[in-house]
């Protein structure tokens, strides 16, 4: 029974040998295809060179400042006496924000105004010759003066005639002429006083005083006009550092108010980029607190130094900023975009799709799937895109890189994967 199992089943290998092989022929029909079929073609990403506008920028950061700004600081120590207004508050020109107490500094004032009038009155006096007490005075001791003289004059000539008669002696003329010397001298001392009364040197003096005095009330003035305070323009309060009833030392801030419908941004541009910078080129502000949001200027002003900043060697450039809805704030930090260069409908690439030989650009472009080399000219450039302007047309495909790591080359068969 075991034989003739044995038999049966040889005899059924050998009646289908024939499809063993058939399914053999298969597997190597199947095989050799597959090799004939094997592309060596380097997988790339392409692009289409193409029309679009295309802009040269400055990324950096910057700061808000107001473009009209007021600072109160206290002029003395003194206390807060009033505060009419709160951060954020829109004032008024000429409305009335804080006032500080002002006792100390009215009687300083005082004093310093009677030092004024006691110097006008020295002044006064200088310019007349002497107080009303003095001319008076003095006008009397002339008069005198002069009738002294006129005496003696009389007395010498009665004494002169009365010596040609032999009435009076040589000794009592010549008495007599020296008492109307001395008259003479005595009315000629009074009048040059009467003129002349101050010496240059005592003027220069008495003027000083009065320059000293009137600068004195002056000071005092301003420190009482400083301590009330008042909006200088219509703005906005934006720091209020006190309250009612504190104490502010000399120089301390009291409160500052500024026109923030327009606003300046100081922009710190990187040395390297300096140079690019041209007044009137468009500058865009943005700001973290308020995504998307975008205010427009213009570069006005363009470095005039370089100085350190932090870390950085830094230009400073400024630009006037519109923020009519005050959102805006002063001495916040926002970024800053220059717009170097601007070209509308430009043909571009893909930044990744230019290469460097000896100093010369060049781009791959894909011709019936070889990669041939095109030398190219361009313009512009950003971080993105690069502006073409011959070497290549548009429309063209060109290779931006392999997505297996193998080097592009002239002639290199490839495959557009994306």
């Amino acid at each position: 029974m075991a034989e003739n199992g044995i038999s049966k089943s040889a005899g059924f290998f050998a009646r289908r040998r024939w499809v063993l092989w058939a399914l053999g022929a298969i597997i190597m029909v199947a095989l050799l295809a597959s090799f004939a079929s094997r592309d060596d073609s380097v997988p790339v990403i392409a692009a289409t060179v193409s029309r679009s506008t295309i802009r040269s920028v400055i990324s950096t950061n910057g700061k808000v400042e107001p473009v009209q700004n007021f600072e109160a600081h206290a002029p003395l120590g003194t206390n807060v006496e009033s505060v009419l207004v709160k951060e954020g508050d829109h004032v008024k020109q000429g409305q009335l924000l804080v006032e500080l107490d002002a006792a100390a500094a009215r009687s300083q004032a005082a004093q310093a105004l009677a030092q004024v009038r006691a110097a006008e009155a020295d002044i006064k006096a200088v310019e007349q010759g002497g107080t009303h007490e003095e001319l008076l005075t003095l006008q009397a001791q002339l008069v005198k003066a002069h009738a002294d003289y006129d005496a003696a004059q009389h007395n010498l000539d009665s004494l002169k005639r009365l010596q040609q008669s032999g009435a009076a002696s040589p000794g009592e003329v010549r008495a007599a002429q020296d008492q109307l010397d001395t008259a003479a001298a005595e009315v000629k001392l009074l009048e040059s006083k009467q003129k002349e009364r101050y010496s240059s040197p005592e003027i220069a003096r008495v003027e000083a005083q009065q320059s000293q005095a009137q600068s004195a009330y002056s000071a005092a003035e301003d420190v009482l006009s400083q301590l009330v305070i008042r909006a200088p323009f219509d703005g906005v309060v934006y720091a209020l550092p006190v309250k009612r009833g504190a104490y502010v030392n000399p120089g301390d801030l009291v409160l500052q108010e500024a026109d923030l419908s327009k606003v300046l941004v100081r922009a710190f541009v990187d040395e390297p980029d300096v140079a690019r910078l041209a007044p009137g080129e468009k500058i865009e502000v943005t700001w973290d607190a308020m995504p998307g949001r975008v205010w427009s200027g213009a570069v006005s002003a363009i470095p005039a130094a370089v100085k350190l900043h932090g870390t950085r060697n830094v230009g400073e450039t400024t630009c006037i900023v519109s923020n009519e809805d005050f959102k805006l704030l002063p001495n916040i930090n926002v970024g800053v975009t220059v717009v170097t260069a601007q070209h509308e409908n430009a043909l571009t690439v893909p930044r990744e799709a230019l290469r460097q030989d000896d100093s010369m650009p060049y781009v791959y472009e894909i011709v019936n799937n070889v990669l041939q080399h095109r030398n190219v000219q361009i313009s512009i450039s950003n971080l993105t895109q690069a502006e073409i302007t011959g070497g290549i047309a548009e429309n063209a495909r060109v290779a931006l890189g392999s997505t297996n790591s193998k080097p592009l080359r002239e002639g290199l068969s490839v495959k557009v994967t994306h």
